[in-house]
């Protein structure tokens, strides 16, 4: 026969079993109603998307080694560094469709970065190989409303697949400074880095070390470069 005291202690241990369960099934369902809660009241915001605008994209081609204006619609940001950054984008995405005029893999991914800087004055004729003399010291407003020097990062991987050839590699290096001097006015001098180095050229052949004055890389529609 079991003894009362047990017979008590065992009842209370599971009352007091029954108890905890349901308060700990309440605490839970309770939590998962905030849950549910803060979800529903959570804004479901669309991410937010540039408008679009019209851009001017110098394109190669090699058939005739030219460079045409075309005008696409692009969602460009209002930051200048990022707008040039999505022109160039564009421009090699057309580079790296199946059916491009100036075929060279790589698409948008393969700007990394633009940075625009005020430009140094240069002793330079326009285009013309060489070392470009010291800069001058840029007036105190020239970051606000003087020319600017662009600097185009690309990836280390779209140059090593560039196709190697003179024609080919300015086809590329021109259009690019073309497309940021159509889209930007005032980017008037363009430089290179690859993977945030300098490179001596962009696939054997054309000059990365020098500065490219843009505006002489903007042909008439269907001149030569």
């Amino acid at each position: 026969m079991i003894p009362r005291y047990q017979t008590i202690l065992f009842t209370v241990l599971l009352v007091a079993s029954v108890v905890m369960g349901v308060a700990l099934w309440q605490l839970r369902d309770r939590a998962h109603q905030r849950l549910l809660a803060g979800e529903d009241s959570a804004p479901t915001q669309a991410p937010e998307v540039a408008p679009s605008e019209q851009a001017t994209l110098l394109v190669a081609s090699d058939a005739d080694s030219t460079l045409l204006a075309q005008t696409q619609s692009l969602p460009l940001p209002q930051d200048p560094g990022t707008r040039a950054r999505a022109v160039l984008g564009k421009l090699l995405d057309l580079y790296a469709a199946p059916d491009a005029a100036h075929p060279v893999p790589g698409g948008a991914n393969s700007v990394a970065q633009v940075f625009l800087l005020p430009a140094p004055s240069l002793d330079l004729p326009a285009l013309s190989p060489g070392k470009p003399k010291a800069p001058a010291a840029p007036a105190a407003d020239s970051q606000q409303t003087g020319p600017q020097l662009a600097i185009v990062n690309l990836t280390g991987a779209f140059v090593s697949s560039h196709p190697s050839g003179l024609e080919t590699e300015m086809l590329t290096v021109l259009s690019i400074c073309g497309t940021l001097h159509a889209n930007l006015p005032r980017v008037t001098q363009v430089r290179f880095l690859v993977d945030g180095q300098p490179r001596a050229t962009l696939a054997g052949h054309a000059d990365l070390t020098r500065t490219y004055l843009a505006t002489e890389a903007v042909p008439s529609e269907g001149a030569h470069p």
